[in-house]
């Protein structure tokens, strides 16, 4: 047995933090239960801040790393990535939070692995 949380288990952890913070969240693309990528949208009031990816690192821990620096600001280029993604990624997940200082959240984001 892994000691890894699934991907879904993780979304909804994601999910239940944005909304105890005042914010909401929706699955956009369900991927791979136990073990889908994940793509998480950072918005605040309804603007698209930040993409959000959780990475798998070197020493085997994952790290959430912002993907989003040429898409940010441009809701074509973000929906041409995400189709793009998940072309090539059936089993991606891509949730959005809308959620109160979204920048202090993605902070936070790394805590919860």
């Amino acid at each position: 047995m892994s000691g890894r949380l699934s991907s879904s288990v993780l979304i909804g952890g994601l999910r239940r933090h944005a909304e105890a913070q005042g914010g909401f969240a929706m699955v956009l693309a369900k991927g791979d239960a136990s073990a889908g990528s994940i793509l998480v949208i950072l918005a605040e009031r309804g603007i698209r801040l930040r993409i959000l990816e959780r990475l798998l690192q070197p020493d085997g821990r994952y790290l959430w790393q912002d993907t989003s620096a040429q898409t940010v600001g441009n809701e074509e280029e973000i929906e041409r990535t995400l189709e793009r993604r998940r072309k090539y990624d059936p089993d991606l997940w891509v949730v959005e939070l809308d959620i109160p200082s979204a920048e202090r959240f993605a902070a936070e984001m790394n805590s919860v692995n």
